[in-house]
């Protein structure tokens, strides 16, 4: 295709925008993926039918506007040393965030291999590196020699490395809120100062019983909740244990990919009216509907709601959420009547305003 793009007329034009399609596709399909996944999950239209309007006129622009003013072109800065520095900066931000989504992956299948230490000194690591490679203290192989750096990159050079001292707290558990919706949860971290500061520094999910003894709860080994707070995983146990003790049911629709449902645990559920309300007037269920653990054989089945094989946990989270909530977005908060089994008030989602929430 690239080799006809030469040509005159409308064929030219035609595979000159083919190459220009594939070749930012590895930029765009984030985007774009993002926008039509959540057409596709939550039912939303407008949303991301603007999303896909404001990308593609974002995209078009500067072609719109130097076919209507070519002589516009002869004023744009030549490459050089400047437009190698910001291919690699952009290389410095897409490799921290990449970590992101393997992370994520890791999550979801439980491989443990990244938790939230082993991310966040990675992480130091890169923008580290990057604001001394922005000071000119590390160089790459084509980068051409600073003689000095202007006032523009030793200001970018201070913030990203304002930054990288700001994450490291985060290695003995401070919340780091900025950013916490970009890491891995708090409870995936070992040593952690800052929940043992809320007066719950247990990591095993667990339950009370009569006695008042502790009871592992199902799934208790594989999820952890947020907080130290004590919660059940499966729909059935939790609902089941709350008509016991008579409370009502917080159901917490979450998602290891959630980012959303981590900034609403890193920055609405610890504060000092919300916590105590969950730990001790509610039966906590939290429901991941992304998760990859296979179910037992004689607990698959085929969803009578999507007509789809549910063969994992995420997949019955996700298909109960559905069936009974008609809803398949996350964060998704759920006030449940434990013997009615109905919405006790109308269901929410992310919600960062603590007096509303």
């Amino acid at each position: 295709a690239e080799g006809k793009t030469a040509k005159k007329g409308l064929s030219g034009i035609f595979f000159m925008a083919a190459v220009l399609a594939l070749v930012s596709f590895s930029c765009t399909g984030p985007i774009i993926g993002t926008v039509l996944v959540q057409a596709a999950t939550t039912g939303a239209r407008l949303g991301p039918a603007m999303g896909m309007l404001g990308f593609g006129i974002a995209l078009a622009l500067p072609f719109v506007l130097f076919a209507m003013f070519p002589s516009a072109m002869h004023s744009l800065p030549k490459s050089g040393g400047w437009l190698n520095s910001v291919k690699v900066s952009l290389g410095f931000l897409e490799l921290a965030l990449s970590l992101k989504f393997l992370s994520n992956v890791d999550l979801a299948y439980h491989w443990d291999l990244f938790d939230r230490e082993i991310f966040l000194v990675l992480w130091i690591i890169i923008f580290g590196l990057f604001g001394m490679y922005l000071l000119g203290k590390l160089k790459l192989s084509r980068d051409a020699t600073l003689a000095y750096i202007n006032v523009t990159r030793l200001f970018i050079a201070i913030l990203v490395l304002s930054f990288t001292l700001y994450l490291v707290p985060g290695l003995w558990g401070a919340p780091l809120k900025s950013v916490a919706a970009l890491l891995p949860p708090q409870e995936t971290q070992d040593f952690d100062l800052y929940t043992a500061t809320l007066g719950q520094s247990s990591k095993k999910s667990e339950s009370p019983t009569e006695e008042g003894n502790k009871a592992p709860v199902k799934y208790g080994d594989i999820f952890h909740a947020p907080l130290g707070l004590n919660a059940f995983f499966d729909f059935k146990e939790g609902v089941a244990y709350a008509k016991k003790i008579h409370k009502p049911v917080l159901i917490d629709f979450t998602g290891h990919a959630c980012v959303n449902c981590r900034k609403m645990e890193a920055t609405v559920w610890p504060d000092q009216t919300v916590l105590p309300l969950i730990s001790d007037n509610y039966v906590l269920i939290q429901l991941y509907v992304d998760d990859k653990t296979e179910l037992p054989v004689n607990e698959q089945y085929t969803s009578t709601f999507s007509q789809n094989e549910v063969t994992t946990i995420g997949a019955l989270n996700s298909d109960i959420q559905a069936k009974i909530f008609n809803s398949n977005s996350q964060p998704y908060y759920v006030l449940l009547d434990p013997d009615t089994e109905k919405p006790m008030v109308q269901p929410i989602g992310a919600e960062y305003e603590i007096s509303i929430y």
